[in-house]
């Protein structure tokens, strides 16, 4: 053999000295344990397991007693004690499964030793060496340790009852007794098998639950992630928007001097340089961010040019052109503004029409036939904004949206640092309702208001 096929041969038996071994040592952890694993309370029958197996434990104890003292011709507080090693294990088993196993085992051997010496005794056969009570115990024992370890160390529990039943029956000098081996294997892994599969539907269940928590985090946080883009996409084209008024008037005001000094030039040009840059990052990013993510309908930016549209993204002043929209699919839309209406920051104007515009999408989709009313109220600390629609006329047809109109709304309040509320209104309408300040505030964006994102029809 080549020194390569000698290499290989001792490689593949050390991997696999090293499977087995690893094997043995975690089915010794899982049997040569004393850890407690209690039985948790059914789900709808509560504590009554428990009650039963405490209830089949005193049968096992009475019955086996009489059986092994009258039938077994055991002294009564021999036969009292494996009794009560068999019935105290099913009850061991609810709390340590392992431990009760081998209890269990253990007086199952004592037994079948003690009544092993006294057949023949009697003219009638016994049932040895399991005896009714203590297949009845096993049987126990086993669905219980089944239902809490893993499925390897069952099969082992089991192969190891199986082997001490066929040791214990072949030894010689036993005789006029009814043999209990074979039946009582049989039953012993009928009940392994369900025990498992019970274990294994549990698990299942309990990690389809983790996974679909999961998932509705995910989707949660991808839905954020949405809001946050889109909101960053609008406001990207106002910041282009300024930055390019701010070029141009740069490239500009020299003109409207007579005579302007050098250092005037310069510092103009500069401030178009760096308005031309930061206008070219700007519209890079925001070209990103249309390929990744473009809104429904709008063409993603190419690598040959600007492919997406650079229209003005909507103010307020366009507020009247989403009213006749939302009154032209027959709906009933009242506006009510309060205060002197004054210009306000870009985003803060931008932010006010998507709410509404969102907020009457909502009475579209979700409130049939319901009217609306829009109310502006200008403030010397901001906009407030808000959108009330009344009971609906009919039922709201499934919807094929994902939902995330309150989400959006929240997103763009917080990232002003204003207020938001949205709630259920007299009966079956809705109302949201959004502070706006002019200014964020010095420490960055407000945290997160209570905002109600449940109930209502929206």
């Amino acid at each position: 053999m080549s020194r390569l096929g000698r290499v290989t041969d001792r490689g593949v038996g050390r991997a696999l000295r090293a499977r087995v071994t690893g094997w043995l040592r975690k089915l010794c952890a899982d049997l040569w344990t004393l850890r407690p694993d209690p039985l948790p309370p059914s789900t709808w029958l509560r504590w009554l397991p428990h009650g039963l197996v405490c209830l089949a434990a005193f049968g096992v104890t009475v019955g086996g007693t009489g059986d092994m003292s009258d039938n077994g011709h055991l002294p009564s507080i021999l036969a009292f004690l494996i009794a009560c090693g068999q019935g105290g294990a099913m009850v061991l088993g609810l709390w340590r499964p392992v431990p009760a196993w081998w209890l269990s085992l253990g007086a199952f051997v004592v037994g079948g030793m003690t009544v092993r010496g006294r057949l023949g005794l009697d003219p009638d056969t016994y049932t040895w060496p399991w005896t009714a009570a203590g297949i009845v115990a096993e049987l126990f024992v086993l669905l219980l340790l089944a239902l809490r370890v893993p499925t390897r160390a069952a099969i082992a529990a089991l192969a190891v009852t199986a082997l001490l039943t066929n040791v214990l029956e072949g030894l010689p000098g036993a005789w006029r007794y009814d043999a209990t081996g074979v039946l009582a294997i049989s039953l012993f892994t009928v009940v392994v098998i369900v025990g498992t599969a019970l274990r294994g539907r549990r698990e299942a269940r309990a990690e389809l639950v983790e996974q679909t928590t999961l998932t509705a985090e995910e989707r949660t946080r991808r839905t954020l992630l949405e809001e946050r883009s889109r909101i960053a996409r609008e406001l990207h084209d106002v910041v282009a928007h300024h930055m390019s008024v701010i070029s141009i008037q740069a490239q500009v005001a020299p003109h409207l001097v007579q005579d302007p000094p050098d250092e005037l030039k310069e510092n103009l040009a500069g401030i178009r340089q760096n308005a031309l840059e930061a206008l070219t990052e700007l519209r890079r990013v925001l070209g990103v961010l249309r390929s990744e993510h473009p809104e429904p309908g709008e063409p993603s930016a190419g690598p040959g040019g600007d492919t997406a549209p650079h229209a003005p993204q909507p103010t307020l002043d366009r507020l009247d052109a989403l009213v006749d929209n939302t009154r032209a699919a027959g709906r009933e839309v009242a506006i009510e503004i309060d205060g002197e209406r004054r210009p306000l920051p870009p985003g803060v104007e931008l932010s006010a029409y998507r709410i509404v515009q969102e907020a009457l999408s909502n009475v579209l989709r979700h409130a049939p036939g319901a009217w609306a009313r829009v109310r502006l109220a200008y403030t010397p600390g901001g906009l407030q904004v808000e959108v009330v629609n009344g009971r609906p006329t009919g039922p709201a047809a499934p919807s094929t949206g994902a939902g995330h109109g309150l989400l959006g709304m929240r997103e763009r309040v917080a990232m002003l640092g204003g207020t938001m509320a949205a709630h259920p209104w007299h009966g079956d309408g809705f109302k949201v309702t959004a502070l706006l300040p002019d200014t964020p505030p010095a420490g960055g964006p407000a945290s997160d208001h209570p905002t109600d994102l449940k109930g209502g029809t929206p």
